[in-house]
């Protein structure tokens, strides 16, 4: 969950495209080699874009246009997992990492709302956008919204390979983003809408 865009593991208002990633990221992973660091900042700040802390700004043009589709993407807390579904048959099931009780990823249906390839994370407490874009992002390469409060939006996005872990444990560290390894959201990314359902089941 992103609160304004959300980010620990890992929602924006909606001007920006991707507000502020619902409390579903994590806290910012540690410097990767080779990569450009982003500015200090708080766990809480960095990691997710949701929860009011952090709006990914889109470092290219999302995807508008909603197309009408009988798949959805079904989201199991329990089970960390979310599927992609057509007509009832799984195309698709990855492992992920969800919301921390304290941020909680919220239940229920929802469309997706926007998509953002190489989404950058913007802090929404000071406004400075985090340089380091794509796959060692905060929000990884690839950027899925699929609910947006008054304060905090939440999405589906990647993670940074220090913050693997997380997703390959099911870990509940989030700040209500749902957090997903590089390739698979971006399989996800590829093969769904703007508008399609996202149905998150406890």
């Amino acid at each position: 969950m992103h609160r304004s865009l959300a980010g620990l593991l890992a929602s924006v208002a909606l001007p920006t495209v991707l507000q502020a990633i619902p409390a579903g990221a994590i806290q910012p992973p540690p410097p990767v080699p080779g990569a450009p660091q982003a500015p200090a900042a708080s766990p809480a700040s960095a990691a997710s874009p949701s929860a009011g802390q952090a709006i990914p700004a889109p470092a290219s043009s999302p995807t508008t246009a909603a197309i009408s589709s009988t798949r959805e993407i079904v989201l199991e807390l329990g089970k960390r997992t979310i599927s992609l579904v057509d007509s009832g048959k799984v195309l698709g099931r990855w492992p992920v990492a969800i919301g921390d009780p304290a941020t909680p990823t919220p239940i229920g249906r929802y469309n997706i709302r926007n998509k953002v390839v190489n989404p950058q994370y913007q802090s929404t407490k000071s406004g400075k956008n985090n340089p380091t874009i794509g796959p060692n992002g905060p929000l990884g390469d690839r950027w899925i919204g699929f609910h947006t409060t008054t304060k905090d939006q939440y999405g589906i996005h990647g993670t940074p390979p220090a913050w693997a872990w997380a997703v390959q444990q099911g870990a509940a560290v989030t700040l209500g983003c749902v957090r997903m390894l590089g390739p698979h959201v971006r399989a996800l990314f590829d093969q769904v809408d703007v508008g399609t359902p996202v149905v998150v089941k406890p």
